[in-house]
């Protein structure tokens, strides 16, 4: 079975150990298990007891599979971000890339008309390709800030749509759906009787407020939804997500397809991941904290650089920048790397020509971001000369 490169991944693969400044990075910034446990727990002592607590009680426990369909007390934390799921709606999975690759290849078949966006994450149109599935584009509009147009949507769908993809908060470009918007795709879908898969995974980390964003998987019951601990809750690295079925028959497949390649994920990581949600306000807040602060070092700095331009990211952590030099996208990231150590992700990975994704929360430190802006405006000061 063939698949096309998956061209952010590859470039991530290649350059972002080799880099001095991850400006590519789309996680909020990683923490470690003793970072975690004293945010959580208010102070470096009570942190630390609670660590030791913590690792006492896991350090007895035999490494068996566990919960095959996952911890109890981890799934429980997970219907806390939603406002109808119930722990037998959640599968776990290895993280959302895990999710999504698992929910895609389960539901496409030869054949199958789905309906995706661009641009956005590879996957939600290239796995339901490699499927053999008939994959019809919206290109989502610059002008209509990367926003889901409905008429335009509904007119791709036709008569005979199985799947509609959709990543909300997009990747690249930080383009949130508002609930009245979300309701509209629902009715698409439900109209159609389309699957409507949602990857959620920057869902919480919205500019401009507090409160959960709706989920379609609370209005719709053909609705899938993808998320995990990476890039919320600054956990990338226990590699664990999840995906949101409330219909039982496609629970089933979802459960049988994962039988074969996952059985179920690590005991530590659903332990870890259920200590984080427990504690889900103070890693929220670390989270919103941040994405906020570097936003506004972001846009001041597009704001002073005339060859560049960008639609302001409404949620997520990522922003698509444009700029107005005569040079490919991936000569112009290679290069800049190369010469002073600012890595960006290349808009062609995205399909976007003379464009970087831009990674703003790769640090707590509103300096470190300006530093590896300006390490992107010294390699392009080289442009003009």
């Amino acid at each position: 079975m063939k698949i096309k490169d998956f061209k952010v991944e590859q470039w991530m693969n290649a350059w972002e150990t080799k880099c001095r400044y991850n400006v590519a990075e789309t996680c909020t910034y990683s923490m470690s298990l003793d970072e975690v446990f004293e945010l959580c727990e208010g102070s470096a002592e009570a942190g630390a007891k609670a660590r030791d607590e913590f690792l006492s009680a896991f350090c007895k426990r035999r490494l068996t599979y566990g919960d095959i369909e996952g911890n109890p007390k981890f799934l429980e934390g997970i219907c806390g971000l939603y406002q109808t799921v119930e722990p037998g709606h959640v599968i776990p999975t290895h993280g959302a890339a895990g999710a999504n690759h698992l929910v895609l290849t389960t539901l496409c078949e030869p054949g199958d008309h789905v309906v995706s966006v661009m641009p956005t994450y590879q996957q939600l149109y290239s796995i339901p390709q490699m499927c053999g599935a008939n994959v019809s584009i919206l290109h989502l509009d610059k002008e209509q800030r990367y926003h889901v147009d409905a008429k335009r949507l509904d007119a791709l769908c036709g008569d005979d749509v199985k799947v509609i993809c959709i990543n909300n908060p997009d990747n690249p470009t930080g383009a949130l759906l508002s609930e009245e918007e979300i309701r509209g795709i629902v009715d698409i879908a439900r109209r159609h009787d389309a699957w409507l898969v949602f990857d959620e995974v920057y869902r919480l980390l919205v500019q401009d407020s507090d409160a959960f964003t709706t989920s379609p998987v609370d209005l719709y019951d053909k609705a899938v939804v993808v998320s995990s601990m990476s890039k919320v809750w600054s956990m990338a690295g226990i590699r664990l997500g999840w995906c949101i079925t409330k219909d039982a028959q496609l629970r089933h497949d979802l459960l049988s397809h994962r039988d074969y390649d996952l059985i179920s994920c690590g005991l530590f990581d659903e332990e870890v991941a259920a200590y984080a949600l427990a504690h889900r306000d103070a890693i929220l807040g670390r989270s919103h904290r941040i994405v906020r602060q570097n936003l506004q070092v972001l846009r001041e700095w597009v704001d002073s650089e005339p060859h560049l331009s960008f639609v302001e990211p409404e949620a997520g952590t990522t922003a698509l920048v444009y700029y107005d030099y005569d040079i490919d996208s991936y000569d112009f990231c290679v290069n800049m790397v190369k010469t002073t150590g600012a890595l960006v992700t290349p808009g062609d990975a995205f399909e976007e020509p003379h464009s970087m994704r831009i990674g703003y929360a790769y640090s707590d430190n509103p300096d470190d971001l300006r530093q590896g802006l300006a390490a992107i405006s010294a390699f392009m000061r080289t442009l003009e000369s």
